[in-house]
């Protein structure tokens, strides 16, 4: 049987925690967990990445600091260097575009590859698959995990199977026998939710999923179901894109303490705020509707938004309604552990006719993407709206 496609998924193992040990070669075969500061156990905050070595002990990403700490005190800590990472990611994207012009970033660690017409420039699925992690060790000293199926779903599912360092292909003739025995949640888009509804009707595998009748799904899922009928066959029919659609953008910060300071909570906001905008000028987006994540000291979480009339990339505007959706919550009787700014419904900065208002708003972007640039060039603390200053300045009246 002939393959329909040919795609590649590429892996990075255990990436910012890889990088971290290549740089300090004294850490390689220790516990490198990147993340928060644990603060010897009271720290706030999650973990980014962790070496193999830590996750031998139990530590996983997104876990809290502080658990982390608990199940591996003796590990080496490391606050996350997005610059040094950010480099090594340009540099593997490079290598991956010599063997396709069909590269998909879907984050900094990982993307795919359409290889279906420069197979026969190696030989075969399995020199392909070598001559990738051959270049990328060559260029970078890190390891890559690959899958090679017919479609990304199974792509994605074989490269996480395979690894660390791992090389799996699985064939059109192989797909069902390969996904079967697979728990549900190893299919893509499938949470802790998803994951929990389909136990109650008895589904645990991916073989189970697939022998389900597709109307039930569908009655009890909706479209979600059809594609979970789809994807536990491995059908999926999504090409590579070059480039990915950016959906949303946003920026959460945890506080060290617990915070009930009016004050020192609006001046975070502006802060998320800040960093919300300038993304968005950076690709040159603008977006619609404002939603703000607050998180209690008892971990209730909640999510509030406001649609505006006119979609914006400016400080300003997003800060406005920001506080505005932060009052609803002036009443809470307890502080806040972390709170989150996003923008979604986003549209292309450029287009379309100008109101009077965007006329009059020109000004304000040009000076802000003049902010951008001096920041850029001379880091973030170099110019700043007055009020991110506050937070800074009663958090070392604190100390001193």
């Amino acid at each position: 049987m002939s393959w329909p496609r040919v795609i590649v998924h590429v892996d990075m193992d255990a990436f910012f925690a890889s990088v971290e040990q290549l740089c300090h070669p004294e850490w390689r075969g220790k516990p490198v967990i990147v993340g928060a500061d644990p603060r010897g156990g009271k720290g706030r905050g999650v973990v980014a990445a962790a070496s193999y070595e830590a996750r031998r002990l139990g530590v996983r990403s997104a876990m809290p600091i502080s658990q982390a700490y608990k199940r591996c005190p003796e590990a080496i800590y490391v606050r996350p260097n997005g610059a040094l990472y950010a480099d090594y990611s340009r540099t593997i994207m490079r290598v991956l575009a010599e063997f396709s012009p069909l590269v998909q970033p879907i984050s900094i660690d990982e993307a795919f590859l359409d290889v279906t017409g420069s197979v026969h420039l190696f030989g075969s699925l399995l020199q392909l698959g070598q001559a990738i992690k051959q270049r990328i060790r060559q260029a970078t000293g890190l390891t890559a995990s690959l899958g090679i199926a017919p479609s990304k779903s199974v792509a994605k599912i074989a490269s996480d199977a395979g690894k660390p360092d791992g090389l799996l292909i699985v064939g059109p003739q192989e797909v069902q026998t390969f996904l079967d025995p697979l728990p549900v949640e190893r299919l893509w888009g499938v949470g802790e939710k998803t994951r929990q509804r389909l136990r109650d009707l008895g589904i645990q595998t991916i073989g189970q999923l697939r022998d389900y009748p597709a109307a039930v799904l569908r009655q009890k899922f909706g479209k979600w179901g059809d594609v979970l009928w789809q994807l536990a066959r491995g059908m999926d029919e999504r090409p590579v894109q070059m480039e990915e659609e950016i959906k949303s953008i946003s920026h959460e910060h945890t506080f060290e303490k617990d915070q009930a300071d009016a004050e020192i909570l609006e001046a975070t906001l502006l802060k998320l705020c800040e960093k919300v905008a300038s993304r968005l000028r950076k690709h040159q987006l603008r977006g619609k509707t404002v939603q703000l994540k607050i998180r209690f000291a008892d971990f209730s979480t909640f999510n509030r938004n406001k649609t505006l009339s006119s979609p914006t990339n400016l400080t300003e505007d997003i800060y406005r309604v920001c506080v505005s959706l932060l009052g609803e919550f002036r009443e809470a009787s307890q502080p806040v552990r972390l709170l989150g700014v996003g923008l979604t419904h986003l549209v292309p900065e450029k287009g379309g006719q100008l109101s009077l208002w965007d006329v009059e708003n020109q000004r304000k972007l040009t000076l802000e993407q003049l902010i951008d640039q001096l920041q850029e060039r001379y880091g973030q603390s170099i110019l700043v709206h007055a009020q991110t200053l506050l937070e800074k300045k009663k958090n070392k009246d604190r100390t001193s």
